[in-house]
C-alpha cells in the first residue's frame, strides 16, 4: 500500500526512525494522525502495522490497534463484510501470538467472534482462552462464555455448563434455572437431582425447585420419578425441620401419577400423604391439591355423559366420584386434627380437640380409640402430669357407664406419678362422682375410693380432709380417729387440722385427748405456725379449766414462750400476762410484760408496744406512779426514734400525776431526740402541755429549744449534702481518666498500606 506522507507527518518520521522502538514515539505519530476530524484510517492502520513490526510486544499499542479496528468492522454487517471480520481476526491472531497472556485482548477477541454469528470458531475462542491463560484469570472469561452458552442454548449450554460446573459446582442453581427460563425442564430436573446428591446447597430449597419443575413436566425425570421424590419425601420426613416441604413433593408424585392415566395411584398417593404429612401448611397443600385433582375428575365424567349420553355406565362413574369428592371434604377436619397430633404428640389440648372431634358426631368408637392413643403417646411420653391428668378425666367424663369410668381411673391413678398433684385431682374428681350420680347418694363406695387415694397419694391433706369428713359425717369415731393420726403420722396435717382434730375430741368429751392433740400438732408444725395453734390451745385450756389449775396453765405458758422465737412471741406474753392478772398475781403479771419489753429480736416498733403494753399494764394493777422505772427503762434500751416517743409517753403521764416540772423537764429531754422528720411526735404535746399548764417564758423556752434542733438538723444535712457531693465528683473524676487511659490503650496505629510486590508495571517501551 502507498503511504501518502504530508508536511506535517515529515517531522514524525524522522522521529520514528531515529527511534524505531521507542513506544512513545509511535503513540506521539498516531495521535497526530488520528486527532483530524475525517481521518484516513487505512493510513493509521499502516502506522500501527509498521510500529507493531518494530516493537511487536508492545500490549498498549495492540490494544490500542485492536480496538480502532473492532470499533470500525462491528458497525458493519458479518454476513456482507465477512473480508473485513477475517481480517480483525487475523490481527487478534497475530496480537495473542505475543501477548496469549493478556485476558483483555482475550476478552475483545472472543466478544468479536461472537459478533460473528459461528457459534463453533466463538466457542474454540473462548476454549483457546481458558487454555492459554492461568486459572486465576478464568473467572474473568468464565461469566462471557456463560453469556454466550445461555444464548445459543441446546447441546452447546449443556456442555458448556458441564465444564463450568466441574470448576464451581456452587452455580448449578443458577444453571437450573436458566433452564428454567428455557424451558429446558428435563436438564434442569436432573442438575437439582445432581446438586441434591451432591449437598451442595441448601437441601430443601433444591427439593421445593425440583417440585416446581416436576410440576411443570412431571415426567422432566422419565421413569426415575417416582423414585427420586420419594426417596426426598424419606429425606424431608427425617431432616430437622419435622418434614418441611414434603407436601409439595407429595403432590408432585401423586400428578405425575394422574398425568400418567393412573387415576388410583395418585388417589393412593394421595391418600399416604394425608397420613405421612407432618406439618398444617403441607397438610393444606395436600388437601387442596386432592380435592382440586377429584373436583377435575368429577368434570371430566360429567364432560364424557354428556358427550356420550348413551354410553353405559357413565352416570355410576359420576356418582362414584361424586362420593368421593363429598366423603374427602367431610374428613377435612379429622384429618387436620390427625396432622394436629402426629406434629405434637404430647399436647393435650390437641387430643382434647380431636374427642371433641369425634363426640360432636356421635362416634362414640372413634373418640374412645383417640382417647386410647392419646393416653399412650400423653402418659408413655412423660408428659407433663397436669396435662395427662386433664387426659384422663375428659376420657373417664366420656365413658357410657360407671363402671367403665372407674376403669379409666383405675388406669388413670397407677399411670399418674404418686408425688404428682395431678394423681390426687383424679382421686379427688372420683370420689365426688361417687358420691354424686355414680354412687346414688351413697357415701360407702367414695370411702373406699378415699381409702385407695390415701394409700396411694399419701401426702395430699385434700384427700384425706375428705376422707375425714365422710368418716365423721357417717358417725365413725374410731375410724376418724385413725385418719387423723394418719395425718399426724404422714406430717399432712395443717394447724386447721390439728385444730378440727382437737375440737372433734372436745365434742366427744375427750378433753384430754384433745389437750394432747394440741401439743403434737405445736411440735410436728413448729413456729411460726405455733403460735396461732399455742393461742387456741391456751383458750381452750382456760375455758375448761379457769382458775382451777393454774400452775398447770402457768408451765404451759412457760412451754410456750420457752420455745418462740422473740418475733413471734409477743401474742403468747400477752395472753400470759392477761392470765396471771386474772387467775394469778399482779407481780407474775407484770413479770411476764417485762419480759415480752426486754425480748431482743422483734423490730423497734414492735419493741415500743412491747413497752407501753408493759407502762399500761404497771398502771392498771400497780398505779401510775410505778410506771416511772417502766419508763426510765424503756428510754434508756430503745433507740432515739422510739426513746423520743417513749419519753413523750413519760411526760404524758407525769402530767397526769400533777408533775408539771418533771413533766417539762422530759419534754425538754425528748426533744433533744428529735429531728426534723420526728418532730411531730414531741412539738404538738409540748405545745399543748405549756398552753394548759406553762407561763410566757416557760413557752419562749420551748420555741427557742425547737429552733435551736431545727438548726442542727439543718446544718447536719448542709454537711452531709456537701460530703456528698465531694464524693460524687471524686469518683466522676476517677472514671474520667480512666476512660482516658483506655481510649488510649485502644486507639488504632496509623496503618501503611504495604506495597504490592506482584504490581506490573506496563511501560511504553520494551
Amino acid at each position: 500500500m502507498e503511504i501518502s506522507l504530508t508536511d506535517e507527518d515529515l517531522r514524525f518520521e524522522e522521529e520514528v526512525q531515529r527511534a524505531p522502538h521507542s513506544v512513545s514515539s509511535w503513540q506521539r505519530y498516531l495521535a497526530h494522525k488520528r486527532k483530524h476530524a475525517g481521518f484516513d484510517v487505512r493510513a493509521v492502520y499502516m502506522v500501527y502495522e509498521r510500529a507493531l513490526q518494530r516493537v511487536p510486544g508492545s500490549y498498549k499499542l495492540w490494544k490500542q490497534y485492536l480496538d480502532l479496528r473492532v470499533s470500525k468492522v462491528h458497525v458493519l454487517n458479518p454476513a456482507l463484510h465477512a473480508d473485513e471480520y477475517a481480517k480483525t481476526t487475523l490481527c487478534f491472531e497475530r496480537a495473542l501470538l505475543h501477548q496469549r497472556r493478556m485476558p483483555r485482548l482475550w476478552l475483545d477477541y472472543c466478544g468479536h467472534a461472537v459478533r460473528q454469528a459461528d457459534v463453533s470458531r466463538a466457542r474454540r475462542v473462548f476454549d483457546r482462552a481458558l487454555r492459554a491463560l492461568p486459572v486465576t484469570q478464568h473467572v474473568r472469561i468464565w461469566p462471557v462464555y456463560e453469556r454466550f452458552a445461555l444464548g445459543v442454548g441446546g447441546a452447546t449450554c449443556r456442555r458448556v455448563y458441564a465444564r463450568l460446573l466441574r470448576v464451581w459446582p456452587e452455580r448449578a442453581a443458577e444453571y437450573a434455572a436458566a433452564c428454567e427460563l428455557r424451558g429446558d425442564w428435563a436438564e434442569a430436573a436432573r442438575v437439582l437431582v445432581d446438586e441434591i446428591d451432591a449437598r451442595r446447597s441448601d437441601e430443601a430449597d433444591a427439593w421445593r425447585r425440583l417440585a416446581h419443575v416436576l410440576r411443570e413436566q412431571p415426567d422432566a425425570l422419565g421413569g426415575r420419578t417416582e423414585r427420586v421424590v420419594r426417596d426426598g419425601i424419606r429425606r424431608q420426613a427425617a431432616a430437622a425441620s419435622a418434614g418441611a416441604g414434603a407436601g409439595g413433593l407429595w403432590t408432585v408424585l401423586a400428578m405425575y401419577h394422574a398425568a400418567g392415566g393412573r387415576e388410583e395411584q395418585a388417589r393412593a398417593v394421595f391418600e399416604q400423604a394425608l397420613g405421612g404429612v407432618r406439618g398444617m401448611r403441607d397438610f393444606a397443600q395436600v388437601f387442596d391439591a386432592y380435592a382440586a385433582w377429584s373436583e377435575a375428575l368429577v368434570a371430566g365424567a360429567l364432560a364424557r355423559m354428556v358427550d356420550a349420553p348413551g354410553g353405559g355406565g357413565g352416570q355410576a362413574l359420576v356418582d362414584l366420584r361424586l362420593h368421593r369428592l363429598d366423603r374427602l371434604l367431610d374428613r377435612r377436619a379429622e384429618l387436620a386434627s390427625a396432622v394436629e397430633v402426629r406434629v405434637a404428640p404430647t399436647s393435650v389440648d390437641a387430643w382434647l380437640r380431636r374427642t371433641a372431634l369425634f363426640a360432636g358426631r356421635g362416634d362414640a368408637a372413634a373418640e374412645r380409640r383417640a382417647f386410647e392413643q392419646a393416653v399412650a403417646h400423653v402418659t408413655h411420653a412423660h408428659a407433663a402430669p397436669e396435662g395427662a391428668k386433664r387426659l384422663w378425666l375428659a376420657y373417664a367424663g366420656s365413658c357410657a357407664t360407671p363402671a367403665e369410668a372407674r376403669g379409666v381411673l383405675e388406669r388413670a391413678a397407677h399411670a399418674l406419678p404418686a408425688t404428682a398433684d395431678a394423681a390426687g385431682d383424679v382421686f379427688a374428681w372420683w370420689a365426688e362422682r361417687e358420691l354424686g350420680a355414680w354412687g346414688g347418694g351413697s357415701a360407702e363406695q367414695a370411702r373406699r375410693v378415699l381409702a385407695q387415694a390415701v394409700r396411694r397419694v399419701p401426702g395430699d391433706r385434700r384427700l384425706w380432709s375428705q376422707l375425714v369428713d365422710l368418716e365423721e359425717a357417717a358417725g365413725n369415731v374410731a375410724a376418724t380417729r385413725a385418719a387423723y393420726e394418719q395425718m399426724l403420722v404422714q406430717r399432712v396435717a395443717s394447724a386447721q387440722t390439728v385444730v378440727d382434730y382437737a375440737m372433734f375430741l372436745e365434742d366427744r368429751g375427750l378433753h384430754e385427748d384433745a389437750f394432747r392433740v394440741y401439743e403434737r400438732g405445736v411440735a410436728a408444725l413448729g413456729f411460726p405456725v405455733a403460735v396461732d395453734l399455742w393461742g387456741v390451745y391456751l383458750r381452750r385450756f382456760l375455758k375448761r379449766y379457769g382458775g382451777a389449775r393454774v400452775e398447770r396453765a402457768r408451765g404451759l405458758f412457760e412451754q410456750a414462750v420457752a420455745g418462740c422465737p422473740a418475733e413471734h412471741a409477743r401474742p403468747l406474753y400477752v395472753a400470759y400476762a392477761a392470765f396471771e392478772a386474772e387467775h394469778g398475781s399482779a407481780r407474775r403479771a407484770l413479770a411476764a410484760c417485762a419480759r415480752l419489753a426486754r425480748l431482743a429480736g422483734p423490730p423497734a416498733d414492735t419493741r415500743l408496744e412491747s413497752w407501753r403494753f408493759y407502762a399500761a399494764k404497771t398502771a392498771e394493777l400497780v398505779g401510775l406512779p410505778a410506771t416511772r422505772a417502766v419508763y426510765e427503762e424503756a428510754v434508756g434500751q430503745l433507740p432515739d426514734a422510739q426513746a423520743l416517743l417513749i419519753a413523750v409517753d413519760f411526760a404524758q403521764a407525769e402530767r397526769r400525776m400533777g408533775e408539771v416540772d418533771r413533766a417539762r423537764a422530759l419534754f425538754a429531754y425528748a426533744a433533744q431526740l428529735a429531728t426534723d422528720d420526728a418532730s411531730a411526735a414531741v412539738w404538738p404535746a409540748w405545745h399543748a402541755f405549756e398552753v394548759q399548764h406553762g407561763s410566757e417564758d416557760s413557752f419562749k423556752e420551748m420555741l427557742r429549744v425547737k429552733r435551736l434542733v431545727r438548726a442542727r438538723y439543718a446544718a447536719d444535712a448542709t454537711v452531709l449534702a456537701a460530703a456528698d457531693m465531694r464524693a460524687k465528683e471524686k469518683t466522676a473524676a476517677i472514671n474520667t481518666k480512666k476512660k482516658a487511659a483506655a481510649d488510649a490503650d485502644n486507639a488504632p496505629a496509623v496503618a501503611h498500606a504495604p506495597a504490592n510486590p506482584d504490581e506490573v508495571a506496563i511501560d511504553d517501551d520494551f
